[in-house]
């Protein structure tokens, strides 16, 4: 039985996001899962809250039943 792939249209990162430089961030998410690369997406700390921001996806890599997520920060929306 293979692992089942998930679609995901926006980034959920639960405030586990590592940031690489300035704006580049890596993310780590159990299992499989499919991101649209190039478009920008909406990143949330988690599904029901508030969009935090959007992000480009420049890669993405499926190891060791993980999706890591590299994305760029494109606008962030300032929490008041």
């Amino acid at each position: 039985m293979g692992m089942p792939l998930e679609l995901n249209t926006m980034i959920v990162t639960k405030g586990r996001e590592e940031r690489l430089e300035e704006n580049l961030f890596q993310l780590k998410k159990e299992g499989y899962r499919l991101y649209p690369i190039d478009i920008p997406l909406e990143v949330k700390k988690t599904i029901e809250g508030d969009t935090s921001g959007t992000a480009i996806i420049k890669k993405m890599e499926w190891t060791e039943k993980k999706t890591i997520l590299v994305y760029q920060l494109v606008s962030l929306n300032s929490t008041n």
